[in-house]
């Protein structure tokens, strides 16, 4: 039994109790906060801990992609169309023994006289030496820097390393997909963006006003869930002009695809201002003197990040796909502009599958990884987003 309690402390940390027992003593008893016990829960999920390192590589790739591809995305030879993946050894034998020689195997080239095209096969005794650093193709980081160094890549400028295989132009399809990580990646964070801003602003005065502003809001929300989206992005993409740059038709996707992914998270944040707009804390606020703008944004809100960084989380794989499905079926972004969609188009082709199936197994892997890392991370954040459910 204490005779005195005194609490100190922030919601990030958690306060500090000072409990006074009769003897005299002060004993501080620390609890954890909110924020604390979110991330507690969260780490205690594995598969989303796990997710969420992908997600962080896969960033880490987009942030670097020059430097990390082996080339530069539209060198090409056209010597070596639908190369096949070449496989990395670490180890060579030879007349002085077993060494380590990180090394590619080259490869052997026939002519199929019924079809005429070139017909590969891994040569052993082409060996072509691979290191770390090497120099390469010239790029700009970041389209700012000067560069010319590489993480990995063969040794002589004369040789060729193709780990994932090459297009129907002999480009190199580990440097594709490398570079169209960023722009798949990133294309998810723009869109979310914007649809984060439209969905809590919108969700917000939505359910804290409700009456005729609520309704007018909720029957926007249903004619855009309404709207069948491929034959409105047909339209919307028909009307992009043909002279415009890559990069404007980039942003043109990016808002294409955030203007229609706000809805969910708009109702998401209406229901939950209607549960909480009636509780004590927000009363107290009104009768402090808060105008409604501090009690939306200070009060009420912040109560709510853990659960809009749920579902954010878990909209963003809804933007790769929605991006890789119009670049795929050609209304979205196009070349010179490298994403995953993009590079799924080389596979609408049954004969290209067939001749070069890795053209559809490495764009498409890579987009079914980074979806089902986004869903696993996001239901390990939502999951975590009530730390006090059990």
């Amino acid at each position: 039994m204490g005779a005195h309690t005194h609490i100190e402390g922030t919601a990030e940390t958690g306060p500090a109790i000072t409990v006074r027992k009769r003897d005299g003593r002060d004993v501080e008893i620390a609890v954890a906060g909110p924020w604390t016990l979110i991330w507690t829960k969260f780490f205690r999920h594995k598969v989303a801990v796990v997710a969420g390192i992908i997600i962080a590589i896969l960033y880490f790739i987009a942030l670097f992609a020059e430097f990390l591809a082996p080339s530069v995305p539209d060198a090409s030879k056209p010597q070596f169309t639908y190369a096949p993946p070449q496989e990395i050894s670490f180890f060579v034998t030879d007349e002085a023994g077993t060494r380590f020689m990180p090394h590619v195997l080259g490869y052997s080239q026939t002519v199929d006289p019924a079809s005429g095209r070139r017909v590969f096969a891994i040569d052993p005794d082409k060996i072509v030496p691979i290191g770390f650093f090497v120099q390469g193709a010239s790029y700009r980081l970041w389209g700012l820097f000067p560069m010319d160094l590489h993480l990995v890549g063969p040794t002589s400028a004369a040789d060729t390393m193709y780990l994932l295989g090459t297009d129907k132009l002999g480009r190199d399809l580990m440097t594709r997909l490398i570079y169209g990580t960023r722009i798949s990646m990133s294309i998810g964070l723009i869109g979310v963006a914007i649809s984060l801003c439209l969905g809590v602003v919108l969700g917000s005065i939505s359910g804290y006003y409700g009456g005729w502003v609520d309704l007018t809001i909720q029957r926007v929300i249903e004619v855009i869930s309404a709207m069948p989206t491929i034959p409105l992005w047909l339209g919307l993409a028909a009307a992009v002009p043909l002279t415009w740059s890559p990069l404007q038709v980039y942003f043109v996707i990016t808002l294409i695809v955030a203007l229609f992914g706000w809805t969910g998270l708009a109702r998401e944040v209406r229901g939950r201002f209607f549960a909480l707009r009636s509780d004590d804390f927000v009363t107290a606020a009104k009768l402090d003197g808060s105008s409604e703008r501090r009690v939306i944004f200070r009060h009420i809100l912040p109560s709510l990040t853990s659960h809009i960084l749920a579902v954010v989380t878990l909209a963003l794989p809804t933007m790769i796909v929605a991006e890789t499905a119009l670049s795929f079926l050609g209304i979205g972004l196009k070349a010179p502009v490298v994403s995953w969609g993009v590079l799924l188009q080389d596979a609408q082709n049954i004969r290209v599958i067939s001749t070069a199936p890795w053209l559809l197994a490495w764009p498409a892997g890579a987009v079914i990884i980074t979806v089902l890392s986004y869903n696993f991370l996001g239901d390990g954040l939502r999951d975590a987003a009530d730390p006090y459910e059990s």
